[in-house]
């Protein structure tokens, strides 16, 4: 058996520590004793941005808001469904993952962040929902193992009814909020359909293909028709 080698370390703003970890072609980021994800399991991570984005191909400008790089599935997804006049703003609150991913992580991002398309911001993603007022077509949040603050009790407020009606008042009439999650939660639907979503709830596998185990990503979408 390949053992693990640490390839980088990383505080996480507010609290804990990501690692950065390589066996063989194999790459993991881990929180603690937690994986939060991995190279080979990027399935429910593409389906995220591919469910969402797919969509927004007969929007004239669409605007996405992806939180957290991870390792670039869910924007190289975002990227594929959408159209060349399209803007894609990732939210990365950890500087290393930025550099981890120009670097360790590079074959994975395939290029990705040299697309005109792309802006990377370091920042909270919290903050850049809370700057926005009626700006993004979408906004895609997958910076924890689901609706609670697993890596950073701070994330806890994106999923709060505060944090939720701060997405809408972010999005665009008829925008999407899309979160993902390792389980269900039935207590976060009920938060997202008070707050004045429509919710679908999607069960996808984490591998991508017909077996293995199942994520859940919700597309909740805020009332009103984008007529741009």
């Amino acid at each position: 058996m390949i053992p693990w080698e640490t390839l980088g370390t990383a505080q996480i703003p507010g609290g804990g520590a990501l690692r950065l970890m390589r066996r063989g072609a194999e790459l993991s980021i881990m929180s603690g004793a937690i994986e939060l994800m991995n190279s080979r399991l990027s399935g429910s991570e593409q389906a995220l941005a591919s469910l969402t984005c797919a969509p927004l191909t007969s929007h004239a400008h669409p605007r996405v808001l992806i939180g957290g790089l991870g390792m670039g599935f869910t924007l190289r997804a975002a990227l594929a469904a959408l159209p060349a006049v399209a803007q894609v703003t990732v939210a990365e609150l950890v500087p290393e993952v930025a550099a981890w991913a120009r670097g360790p992580m590079a074959e994975l991002f395939a290029g990705c962040l040299e697309d005109r398309r792309v802006i990377i911001r370091l920042a909270d993603v919290a903050e850049v929902i809370g700057a926005g007022r009626e700006t993004y077509d979408a906004i895609l949040l997958d910076v924890d193992n689901g609706p609670g603050g697993l890596n950073r009790e701070a994330n806890d407020g994106l999923y709060s009814g505060a944090g939720l009606n701060a997405a809408a008042l972010a999005l665009k009439a008829g925008g999407v909020l899309a979160v993902w999650s390792a389980v269900q939660d039935t207590d976060f639907v009920r938060r997202l359909r008070r707050s004045g979503y429509a919710v679908e709830e999607k069960l996808v596998r984490a591998t991508g293909r017909k077996r293995g185990a199942r994520h859940v990503i919700w597309l909740a979408r805020k009332p009103g028709q984008n007529v741009a």
